[in-house]
């Protein structure tokens, strides 16, 4: 597919299908020339439930990231290179700790902060992370963790942090005294605010924080994002400067026409910590001039009501699970009757967007939703619908500098049109897989990325994904691995073997499933097993389903098949819908 590039007819007028040399020769570059191009312009906006909210202008996230740069370099000490793990939902303080750990030279390590501690853990020692920069709402899971880490200097970030003063107090006062959701922090810390302070006293004597970029380039490490690839144990995919920044001008180039660059306001309520907003709403958006709303938390759903109403929001992105969550929520639903929506588009990614709900967003929202496909090993946009010509079954066109192939089980690349395992190459594909030589090279192949997918593509190059070769399950866009799973359901003492598959289910594109067979004379129920893979699981990973069976079918080398399994289970699926009435099994748990 690399000498003929049908897709390319369809890309905005002007755009190079190369992309060409890239503009920025890192990604504290691009942010300093975005953050000059609109500085008095709002970057980011915290909406909190409530109403409550704050706002930082562009030149207010360059100076305060300057100042965090050089708080990591001269005050705790950090040298080039070093990791630093970001554990944060949606907050002011996040762009601030993103931009001034990539502005420092060091490389940072998103991580999820619903987190368990067995999965902290393994996060951070499998990074080397020297550093933490991580939320005050879970720090007893910090303390838990610490000691067994090389984590010498720990940042602690509120919710209000950056807010105006008067509201900073009150929304802190509220949380700690109040709703009591502040635990006590037991270990040695620094606070954002001080973090900040202690940068501004360096850049008042002298220290320059541009200098510790000067040594960065394409190839230089920018960022450890975590997955589990095609296996189940979580790696991280060694994403460049060059990456970050391909892929963000990969996305401005398809975006670019139908930009008002320096106006748009994107409504950001996916975790940033997650890969696809982490590229689509805070690089991209960022360099567009655009405003972010920022929401910690989208669930429940009404969280969203109130920055819905009452901001001008003119971009929306999302995984199939929100869009069509929010089409079951009254407010939604009468904003819509009235015309209320300052809406201009959506963008759809995570997991594959169910054509039902695309089609009823539309109808709902009368604008566009645009579906893309990336994976976190390429940064992650490999594809995405053209904006002017959509077509919903696909998940789009290759973006600028990208071409891809599908190969069947022999590597030998198919005929046009017939289905076969997607490969990529681009400059967003990955270096590979943190200090795992052996995993990078089952998927990287002279430069193609095997993603696991099975995919065609039609005579104009839109491309479809058929099914997945791996048995990773997509949960409204997180990948939950049945190795992880089954080895949590396995260590309960009343189980004697288990299966973990997935379900197809409109609105979270996929649900947990777990076969299991109890040890003789052993009594548990299906509630059982659920508690006790919270216990070591987050929220998404927990089985929504679970099956006892006398037996599970098995090679003749003793390997559980989990395709025997996948028609039992769609079974027990619909059983639970059909007890359930209209109310998706475990809904509540979502």
């Amino acid at each position: 597919m690399t000498s003929a590039r049908p897709w390319t007819k369809f890309y905005p007028p002007g755009t190079d299908a190369d992309l060409g040399p890239l503009k920025y020769p890192h990604m504290p570059a691009a942010i300093r020339e975005a953050s000059a191009n609109y500085a008095k312009k709002p970057a980011f906006t915290l909406a909190l439930p409530n109403g409550s909210q704050g706002s930082i202008t562009f030149e207010e996230v360059d100076a305060l990231s300057d100042q965090f740069a050089v708080y990591l370099r001269e005050v705790a000490g950090f040298k080039a290179g070093d990791r630093v793990a970001i554990q944060m939902p949606n907050c002011l303080a996040y762009p601030i700790a993103v931009f001034g750990t990539l502005k420092a030279g060091l490389v940072m390590a998103n991580t999820n902060p619903l987190y368990t501690t067995a999965e902290m853990l393994h996060q951070f020692t499998d990074s080397g992370a020297v550093g933490l920069i991580a939320i005050d709402l879970f720090a007893t899971k910090v303390a838990e963790v610490l000691p067994k880490t090389s984590i010498r200097t720990v940042v602690v970030v509120g919710i209000s942090d950056l807010l105006p003063p008067l509201k900073r107090i009150l929304i802190s006062a509220v949380q700690k005294y109040v709703k009591r959701m502040v635990p006590p922090i037991t270990f040695p810390h620094t606070t954002m605010r001080e973090a900040l302070a202690q940068g501004a006293q360096k850049i008042a004597a002298g220290a320059d924080a541009k200098l510790y970029a000067e040594s960065l380039n394409h190839n230089s490490v920018a960022a450890l994002q975590y997955t589990g690839g095609t296996t189940g144990v979580a790696k991280g995919a060694t994403l460049t400067h060059g990456n970050l920044v391909a892929n963000t001008l990969q996305g401005l180039a398809m975006w670019r026409p139908f930009l008002r660059f320096g106006e748009e306001v994107m409504l950001t309520a996916l975790p940033l910590y997650h890969i696809f907003a982490f590229t689509a709403n805070l690089m991209i958006f960022y360099l567009a001039g655009g405003r972010n709303l920022l929401v910690p938390s989208p669930r429940p759903l009404s969280n969203l009501k109130t920055v819905m109403l009452s901001e001008p929001i003119t971009w929306f992105t999302g995984v199939n699970t929100l869009f069509a969550g929010l089409m079951h929520e009254d407010w939604f639903k009468q904003q819509s009757q009235n015309g209320g929506w300052k809406l201009r588009g959506s963008v759809a990614g995570g997991m594959a967007l169910v054509p039902v709900i695309g089609e009823r967003w539309e109808a709902v929202t009368k604008t566009p939703i645009y579906q893309g496909y990336g994976l976190t090993e390429t940064s992650p946009v490999a594809t995405l619908n053209p904006f002017q010509r959509p077509k919903r079954e696909a998940i789009g066109v290759p973006v600028p500098g990208t071409d891809v192939r599908f190969v069947d089980s022999d590597g030998h690349e198919v005929a046009a049109g017939e289905t076969g395992e997607l490969w990529v190459k681009g400059p967003q594909v990955m270096q590979g897989y943190w200090q795992r030589p052996d995993e990078t090279a089952r998927v990287l192949k002279d430069g193609w990325l095997a993603t696991g997918d099975i995919a065609k593509m039609d005579e104009d190059g839109y491309i479809q994904i058929v099914d997945r070769k791996k048995d990773m399950i997509l949960v409204s866009g997180f990948n939950v691995y049945p190795n992880e799973v089954e080895a949590v359901v396995a260590a309960h003492p009343a189980v004697a073997d288990t299966a973990v598959v997935g379900v197809p289910d409109d609105e979270c594109g996929e649900i947990v499933v777990a076969f299991v067979t109890k040890k003789k004379d052993a009594n548990v129920t299906e509630e059982e097993i659920r508690q006790h893979c919270k216990a070591s699981l987050t929220g998404y990973k927990v089985p929504r389903i679970v099956v006892f069976k006398d037996d599970l079918p098995k090679s003749n080398v003793g390997k559980v098949l989990r395709k025997d399994l996948r028609d039992d289970a769609q079974k027990a699926y619909f059983a639970k819908r059909a007890e359930a009435g209209s109310r998706a099994p475990g809904a509540g748990n979502r």
